[in-house]
């Protein structure tokens, strides 16, 4: 089983708030930037306003199960990060899913399953 690689250094993370491009939805905020590698990378935050220690593991989980799921569809070569939100916690798993979906095709992530839409 192949793993996921993840970020790890707060300055990473700040470059990627800087200068990546973000979607919003009421789950989590969703992060990009493209890099030269032929990987990506995961970086997952849950605030302490959250709740505790359980509910923050239990965001992180969600969102990471998230991305698992499509991890194969998705472009190479970007370092993502996606910032729980409190609804995250509690929100339906299809739900998550579809914003996820939504909002990775929104960046560039997914590709499009349009006839019209160009790959980038």
């Amino acid at each position: 089983m192949k793993h996921t690689v993840s970020l790890k250094q707060n300055h990473e993370f700040r470059r990627l708030y800087s200068k990546g491009k973000s979607v919003v939805c009421p789950y989590f905020v969703l992060y990009c930037r493209r890099t030269g590698r032929p990987v990506n990378r995961l970086g997952i935050t849950a605030s302490v306003k959250l709740g505790n220690a359980v509910k923050r593991n239990r965001a992180r989980r969600r969102l990471r199960e998230l991305y698992r799921l499509r991890e194969e569809e998705l472009r190479r070569g970007y370092d993502v990060v996606i910032v729980a939100r409190t609804r995250a916690i509690y929100g339906r798993a299809s739900e998550l899913r579809r914003c996820f979906d939504q909002q990775a095709k929104k960046l560039g992530l997914l590709p499009s399953a349009g006839k019209g839409d160009r790959p980038q």
